[in-house]
């Protein structure tokens, strides 16, 4: 919700590019250490418990940005502050619900299921910059407000409503971490790569996200829901793909799963080499296209394999050490891309084109999808 509104806020609070990008950052890295103890947490007590407060964390967290903008003469420091604890609240949600989703469903269930969640989430990515864009229009701080004013109504929802299927209760701790260990011992490299490659997809969609936000007010004078809708395109295409995605590996029995993440890390190679080296907008979003088609060949593929690669009560942990990665991604590339344009096109396309190369290296090499899916040995 917040891209298309940086250049708003980084002009009404007086503060540079790299600046803007730790707001991003700020809410990421927060997110991303809690994930993994939300899902240790949640392994031993149940997703609903800890989704539930996070999400309501997640829009105080919001409010507080808000207010800081209202109240504060200098609200920069009180913005980060919000957007840190939103970022905390973060860290108990989306993961938590793929691994209620790999809790409730079996097999080919499973699949469409994981599709559905991501594609959701992707949608979110959709709307997100236009109403963005839009409470924009009422004022540059309004998204944070709005933030949680529909967060807190759903955490309540997700408390009194959410019934989960899987039975959990507290393991002791050593039994835990051996069988935890166990997994990464028998699956490190394969479930490493897959890790890396949901990082990556991510790092690249939301970096180079970031650049065309700005981009499109400097170069090409387009603002408010304009941009919005512009944006959003590259993202729907990403959750159009993850959703025919699980119809077809549903259909098809997960075949092809390595091949579609090799597929999809070879299209951000190729969008964003394209992003680089072209200067008319539509051909920067064409680029941008090919990288959303990427990362949706990607997620999908990647949640499929991190969740069936262990049982439910060592779930919580596994997604949670994924989504913790994720989130690395998302919070390193707006910043790493807006620094790497104030040192020329150079130091961008090594940044672009480096982190998809590595991944897709390693996806191919360490990438088995059998020994995945493995059953545990314990």
């Amino acid at each position: 919700m917040l891209i298309p509104v940086l250049p708003k806020i980084k002009t009404a609070i007086g503060i540079g590019q790299f600046k803007v990008g730790l707001l991003i950052t700020a809410f990421s890295i927060p997110a991303g250490i809690v994930i993994p103890f939300a899902g240790i947490l949640s392994d031993q007590i149940g997703r609903r418990k800890v989704m539930a407060p996070a999400l309501m964390l997640y829009g105080i967290g919001g409010i507080t940005a808000g207010l800081a903008s209202t109240l504060m003469d200098n609200p920069y420091y009180g913005i980060l502050t919000g957007r840190i604890i939103q970022g905390i609240g973060a860290g108990g949600t989306y993961q938590l619900a793929m691994a209620t989703a790999g809790d409730t469903f079996t097999s080919q269930e499973r699949v469409f299921a994981l599709s559905l969640l991501e594609s959701s989430n992707g949608l979110g990515k959709v709307v997100s910059p236009i109403l963005g864009a839009a409470f924009a229009l009422i004022a540059w701080f309004f998204p944070f407000f709005a933030y949680g004013i529909l967060a807190i109504p759903i955490s309540i929802l997700i408390f009194f409503m959410i019934k989960e299927k899987a039975q959990f209760s507290k393991q002791p701790l050593e039994n835990y971490v051996n069988a935890v260990k166990c997994i990464f011992e028998n699956k490190a490299l394969g479930l490493g790569a897959c890790f890396f490659a949901g990082m990556v997809a991510l790092f690249a969609l939301f970096g180079t996200l970031s650049l065309y936000s700005d981009m499109l007010e400097k170069n090409f004078s387009i603002f408010g829901l304009k941009k919005g809708f512009v944006l959003s395109g590259p993202v729907f295409l990403m959750s159009l793909i993850t959703f025919l995605l699980g119809i077809i590996l549903k259909k098809t029995k997960n075949k092809g799963l390595k091949a579609l993440i090799l597929i999809g890390l070879l299209l951000i190679l190729a969008g964003q080499g394209l992003f680089i080296y072209t200067k008319t907008m539509w051909l920067l979003f064409s680029a941008l296209c090919l990288v959303g088609l990427g990362v949706g060949l990607v997620m999908t593929p990647v949640n499929i394999l991190v969740t069936g690669s262990c049982s439910t009560k060592r779930r919580g942990i596994i997604t949670c050490l994924y989504g913790s990665l994720r989130f690395f991604g998302v919070a390193v590339g707006p910043p790493l891309y807006g620094l790497a344009e104030s040192y020329g096109l150079i130091f961008v396309g090594l940044l672009m084109e480096l982190a998809p190369l590595v991944s897709l290296l390693l996806a191919s090499f360490f990438i088995d999808i059998h020994r995945i899916f493995q059953e545990e040995k314990t």
